[in-house]
């Protein structure tokens, strides 16, 4: 993608969608920050389902270690990896209790050192949470990055730096929600929907996939 298309191409999907937001469920930024510790190999929707149960008990680090690893485990059992989650995520409340006074930090040092929580997570938390201008890479944003020629990479930290370097500082704040929903809705890993994309004439694979059949155009997404 060329530099002069970054704009109109961020333009588009702003305009499609001003005020873009995580879809995971929380009420405040400890939620938040469960909850994206919790997403990791897991989808949204998945997340949600077993987190309403889970803030309704416990929404609080002190309620969240108070409740103890095993009944953390029970409400959470149905997501990818739960027991070493549950474990994290205790743990997590109690660094958070006993370091933080109860309250989420706000440096990316401090967050990295919580069990569970990896650079992406603490770029959520940053951005979401306390509007830095941070860049979260997950795998929607990754393969967007890459397919569209916006920030290629061969590792998440390498599109994230590249991206934070392309991107409009106009749009960073809400950047890496734009891209995780495009990859999520529309610029699908193994059949792209090019024939609906709004910013498919940016795209540097358009040539690709633009016209081809679902079977071929899977085949070149996984190639």
């Amino acid at each position: 993608m060329k530099t002069s298309q970054i704009e109109p191409f961020f333009a588009v999907l702003k305009a499609a969608n001003p005020q873009p937001a995580s879809e995971l469920e929380y009420s405040n930024v400890f939620e938040l920050l469960a909850a994206v510790l919790l997403s990791a190999q897991a989808t949204d929707a998945g997340v949600n389902k077993a987190t309403r149960h889970l803030f309704a008990v416990a929404n609080t680090p002190a309620r969240m270690h108070a409740l103890g690893v095993e009944a953390i485990t029970q409400y959470i059992k149905s997501i990818g990896l739960y027991r070493n989650k549950a474990r994290n995520l205790h743990e997590t409340s109690r660094i958070l209790v006993e370091q933080h006074d109860g309250a989420v930090p706000r440096t990316r040092e401090a967050l990295e050192a919580l069990p569970g929580v990896g650079r992406k997570t603490a770029n959520v938390v940053l951005n979401v949470a306390f509007g830095e201008p941070t860049m979260a890479v997950d795998t929607h944003v990754f393969r967007v990055s890459n397919r569209t020629g916006l920030a290629p990479g061969e590792t998440p930290l390498e599109v994230e730096l590249k991206l934070l370097e392309r991107v409009p500082t106009a749009y960073l704040p809400d950047a890496h929600h734009w891209l995780i929903l495009h990859g999520r809705y529309v610029c699908l890993a193994r059949r792209p929907l090019c024939e609906e994309c709004a910013v498919a004439h940016f795209c540097d694979s358009r040539p690709l996939f633009i016209g081809k059949p679902p079977r071929q155009r899977e085949a070149l997404a996984d190639a």
